[in-house]
């Protein structure tokens, strides 16, 4: 008990100590005293009541800005996956019918092939075409092939033409396979006895190109009476634009 009594006694004197001043101030013009302490808070009131519900807002409106200008193109991308392969398209429709053929004529067809044998009995002489005079094909007239002028052949249709030889020989043989004055291409053989050699090329041939066979310092040929043994063929293969 003592020590509350002391409180309150202290609370008594620093009350008249207060009013003590204010009092002097208003009697006698002193100067003011200091603050007293300030008292607890006090306890929290209690909620109010809900308030009323307010009105509703305005309802937002979006603005939209005007449209920009297009930006730069970027660069090009990658290259996609393949993709899978899609289903057959329906049939196109029919062409139109084409122009009727001319009907053939054998008789106006070019016949652009020879085959020769050579039934000489000499020894062709050096760098002088190997003239090969008889026809191996026994045709009528309107199938016979092109005609050999002393072993050269002379091309009337131009196009792509097919060329060879065979030949028997002793020893070593060489030929001289020649178109006109272009050039030539040489075929060789040797044996230590006879043989029987051949070559071929595929030539360019226009109209009034020759084609032979020509003789060189080797041409140990076998030759007898009636022997096929030295045969010179050429054909067409396809004809090429005039």
């Amino acid at each position: 008990m003592a020590p509350r009594w002391l409180s309150c006694s202290t609370a008594v004197f620093l009350l008249l100590a207060h009013v003590a001043p204010v009092v002097t101030q208003s009697c006698y013009g002193g100067s003011p005293g200091i603050p007293g302490i300030p008292g607890t808070h006090g306890p929290n009131g209690n909620n109010g009541g809900k308030g009323e519900k307010g009105d509703p807002g305005e309802a937002g409106q979006p603005v939209r800005g005007q449209k920009g200008s297009p930006g730069l193109w970027g660069p090009p991308g990658r290259p996609g996956l393949k993709g899978d392969v899609g289903l057959s398209g329906p049939p196109g429709p029919p062409g139109r019918v084409g122009e009727k053929g001319r009907p053939f004529q054998q008789s106006n067809q070019q016949k652009t092939f020879f085959s020769y044998k050579r039934e000489i009995p000499q020894i062709p002489e050096l760098d002088t075409t190997v003239n090969f005079n008889s026809e191996i094909l026994d045709l009528d007239e309107e199938f016979e092939g092109h005609p050999l002028t002393n072993g050269t052949f002379t091309c009337v249709v131009r196009g792509i033409y097919f060329f060879s030889y065979h030949v028997s020989a002793k020893s070593r043989v060489c030929l001289k396979l020649v178109k006109g004055s272009d050039g030539d291409l040489t075929l060789c053989d040797l044996s230590e006895g006879f043989l029987v050699t051949s070559g071929s090329a595929v030539l360019e041939l226009r109209p009034g190109d020759t084609v032979s066979l020509q003789a060189t310092r080797y041409n140990n040929f076998v030759t007898s009476q009636g022997s096929t043994s030295h045969i010179f063929t050429g054909f067409l293969i396809f004809p090429t634009a005039q």
